[in-house]
This record gives C-alpha cells, structure tokens and sequence, in this order.
C-alpha cells in the first residue's frame, strides 16, 4: 500500500507556527495548487484546490522562518485524516497532508520572505527544508563534478543544502 502526495504550490498565506506539549515546532501551511480546464463552451477556466499541510520539527522551523505568503514550494508527503468533535459535540474529519519533505522553488530572494535570501537555494532553484534523513547522513555524497580536483561552480558556501 501506498499513501503519498507530491504537490507543488503556492502559499496561500504564511505559515503558522505553534509547538507541542513536547517542545516540538509544528507548522501549518495553506498551499494552492491549480490548473486550466475547459468549460462546455470550449472555454479555458482556472481551477484552485486548497490543501492543507503540517510539517514538524526542523522541516517546520526552516518553513516558517524562510517561507512567506506567495512562495512556491514542492511538498512531499502523507495523507492523514483527524477525527474530532465540534462545539456540539459532533464527530467532524479534516483531511491534511504531513510533509516529510519541503523544498522551496525559485530563484534566491524569490518570495523567500520580505525580501530576504533563500537560505536553501543558490541560484539554481531550489533548497530543501527537510533535515537530512538518517541514511543520508551516514552516505557521503558523489563529487559533483566527477571526483576531480578541478573546482566547479556549485563549491562555494552559498549552495552547501541545510
């Protein structure tokens, strides 16, 4: 069985920022995604669907730090459907999307927050808001530029992905 969602969009406003009992960031994000469909008259409409993202930890804290109203993101992740009971006590469900990896799209600056560089991104497009996961930790990476001791363009401290 597979549950997993690939969606990139933007936000639909910033992203808020609270935290668990435990210490843990939380972010909650509103993304639009959308896309052009024709009518009965042959005429081409935009449609908007609103999803709802959560995302924790480190993921959360890069989000909400760098991560402002209009910015395109790429989310991956998880469905997840809550059950909970409103003011009179009737069982209501919210679906959302648990992200287990964000990263930002654009160049650097690119409504990366009020102006601010991107942190994650050189200019090449994007940077990834995820901590790294623990295998790739223990992996070390391939020499970009073939394992040779020419330097190449990506070796210098403003692409190094957090």
């Amino acid at each position: 069985m597979v549950n997993k969602v690939i969606l990139i969009g933007n936000l639909g406003q910033d992203p808020e920022m609270r935290s668990t009992a435990s210490g843990t960031a939380v972010a909650n994000l509103r993304l639009a995604t959308a896309d052009r469909r024709k009518d009965r008259d042959g005429n081409w409409t935009d449609h908007t669907e609103w999803h709802t993202i959560v995302a924790f930890g480190r993921t959360a804290e890069n989000v909400a730090q760098y991560c402002r109203k209009g910015k395109q993101l790429f989310v991956e992740g998880r469905l997840q459907t809550r059950k909970w009971q409103d003011r009179d006590g009737r069982d209501r469900y919210s679906t959302e999307i648990v992200a287990d990896n964000v990263r930002f799209l654009g160049g650097r600056g690119e409504s990366a927050g009020y102006g601010a560089p991107s942190p994650m991104g050189g200019g090449g497009g994007y940077g990834n808001a995820s901590a790294p996961r623990p295998q790739e930790q223990q992996q070390p990476a391939a020499p970009a530029n073939g394992g040779g001791d020419m330097p190449y363009a990506g070796d210098d401290e403003d692409n190094i992905p957090f």
